[in-house]
């Protein structure tokens, strides 16, 4: 046992330039808390990483869109339920592909893939205003480009029919109850973000920011599964944004600030319950 701590050092060490969501890993044995993001950061806006970052959101959030927005339309679309993959394939599809797409994108643009992600981590002031205005833009545009791309599959009669895929509070559920669903649905994400990112568990265990994308897609999956029958599950504006842009139906924009509000509702009160009460940040000394 005599070289274990040498050995632990070492994997911590190992992959110097892996960066989970929204901030880098801490590698220094004692840990020192890093300091807030900037609210503005003009050097950002001259630098590619920023721009390549972007990209990474809308690419990641066209791919995502694209294969959650075709399987949600094949369940809805198929004349019996046994032939399909059901609630629960649709559930794996959205997260499985945050999981793989995190993964992808974790130490370009940190793996956001969904606005109330970068909002809940501009509030925790884990990244600057303009970075995350920026990425909230790339993944909008991205899930309308994925959204585009599977009407352009299905064809415009099979599309109107099966509804673009949108999300809407389903019957026998209230608005009130659509809200809810959304909130906590959210919030189970961004706090499983939160706590899948530490950056303070990232400096004394190597393997945390490598299996980070697993719990969040975990997540994700959990979520849907739950929420699937109230709302479709949106706990991502982007996705809900895209599919509406795309059907373009009263019907799917009637819901959508419930789309809006729930998810960054859930996102600032995971970023508060993270930072104050699990991490008691505001209390601790920066020096």
């Amino acid at each position: 046992m005599e070289g274990k701590e040498e050995d632990v050092k070492l994997g911590a060490n190992k992959f110097p330039e892996r960066q989970p969501i929204g901030t880098a890993a801490q590698t220094d044995k004692d840990y020192k808390e890093p300091p807030p993001a900037p609210l503005f950061e003009p050097g950002e806006l001259s630098s590619w990483s920023f721009y390549r970052a972007g990209i990474a959101e809308f690419v990641a959030t066209f791919l995502f869109l694209y294969i959650t927005i075709l399987t949600v339309m094949g369940v809805a679309g198929s004349k019996t339920k046994c032939t399909t993959v059901g609630i629960q394939g649709i559930a794996w599809a959205f997260g499985g592909m945050i999981f793989a797409l995190v993964y992808c994108t974790a130490g370009i643009s940190g793996g956001h893939i969904n606005p109330a992600v970068t909002f809940g981590l501009f509030l925790a002031r884990k990244l600057s205003l303009t970075r995350a205005v920026f990425y909230i833009v790339m993944q909008c545009l991205g899930a309308i480009c994925g959204a585009g791309v599977v009407k352009g599959f299905e064809g415009n009669p099979k599309y109107e029919l099966l509804k673009g895929g949108a999300n809407f509070v389903n019957p026998g559920y209230t608005k009130g109850d659509g809200l809810g669903a959304e909130i906590l649905g959210t919030f189970i994400l961004v706090y499983t973000v939160f706590s899948a990112t530490d950056a303070k568990r990232n400096a004394r265990d190597s393997h945390v920011p490598i299996l980070a994308p697993l719990p969040i897609g975990f997540a994700v999956f959990l979520v849907h599964l739950a929420t699937i029958p109230i709302t479709g599950t949106g706990i991502n504006p982007a996705r809900s944004l895209g599919a509406a842009i795309i059907f373009n139906r009263d019907a799917a924009w009637d819901d959508m600030w419930i789309f809006w509000v729930g998810p960054f509702i859930g996102a600032a009160l995971a970023a508060v319950y993270h930072q104050i009460i699990i991490r008691a940040i505001p209390f601790k000394s920066r020096a």
